[in-house]
């Protein structure tokens, strides 16, 4: 193990220590099978700041509906109360990372690249046949998350390991274990339970870099594998330069999601593409 221990990145912080308690009432009420649209809706109108989000998001290529979403409950009543709160958790996430030096990660294109992910991976789960895509957006937008706790807590040593990564040329996630000890899918891990998210979300994140090493959920972390492949190869196209790492995809990910690479990675390209302007410019706007 490194300096630091993952513990050490995520106590301490009032930002890590939890989501926003809108968040934990809606989960509460949603577990409950008595619930109806009303209550939830109720809810999510107590905070107007996030009916606005949600109604951005929901108005937005993300779904292309034909004609406007006006209230929260018309939104339940097409997109699901599972589907919303997967997407109160996106949006709700990428507000608690602000103020992190820009000398250390660029945080627009850190949530560019994580929201091109979290696209690819919606879109490939959609062709698997997934009913509920939208917890593999969340993986995706997610799956990097880890890093943004390393610059919060650990600025120095990120720092060292991004240095390290640039000079040497190897892989940044190499690069922060042989500084930390430890890389970023583990400290996304640990936040991750720290906020009592489902193990589900855990493992596609912790083992995105290493998805042969997912033993409950491997193909939710092959679909967020995949996905960040992608995303790199978009970031690369567009010449973003700090999000543009060589990765190759395992093709055994593939396999694992039964669909052929040939044939259906040229339609996700497409897909990421179509969608990712607009999406991107209704997210971050709560970054």
């Amino acid at each position: 193990m490194g300096v630091l221990e993952i513990s050490d990145l995520i106590k301490g912080d009032e930002r890590l220590a939890t989501l926003p308690e809108v968040f934990y009432r809606l989960r509460e009420v949603v577990d409950d099978p008595d619930c109806d649209f009303a209550q939830i809706g109720e809810i999510i109108s107590m905070d107007p700041g996030l009916t606005v989000r949600l109604l951005r998001v929901v108005n937005s290529a993300f779904y292309g509906f034909s004609s406007e979403v006006e209230t929260v409950t018309h939104a339940l009543s097409i997109v699901g109360t599972e589907q919303l709160m997967q997407l109160v958790l996106a949006t709700s996430v990428l507000s608690q990372f602000k103020g992190i030096r820009k000398d250390l990660i660029n945080q627009e294109v850190f949530w560019k690249h994580s929201i091109s992910c979290g696209l690819a991976a919606r879109a490939l789960a959609a062709l698997t046949g997934e009913y509920q895509v939208e917890r593999f957006f969340v993986a995706g937008l997610l799956h990097d998350i880890g890093r943004l706790v390393m610059c919060l807590r650990a600025p120095k040593e990120f720092s060292r390991a991004l240095e390290f990564s640039q000079s040497s040329g190897d892989r940044w996630y190499r690069s922060e274990i042989k500084i930390f000890g430890f890389d970023h899918s583990e400290v996304g891990d640990a936040l991750l339970k720290s906020w009592n998210l489902p193990e589900r979300l855990r493992e596609s994140v912790k083992f995105h870099h290493r998805p042969h090493a997912a033993t409950a959920f491997p193909r939710e972390t092959a679909v967020v594998h995949i996905a960040d492949g992608i995303a790199h190869l978009l970031a690369k196209n567009m010449g973003v330069r700090l999000y543009a790492e060589n990765i190759k995809i395992d093709a055994d990910s593939w396999k694992v999601i039964e669909l052929s690479e040939k044939l259906y990675l040229p339609l996700v390209l497409d897909k990421v593409k179509n969608q990712f302007d607009e999406v991107t410019r209704v997210f971050l706007q709560y970054a």
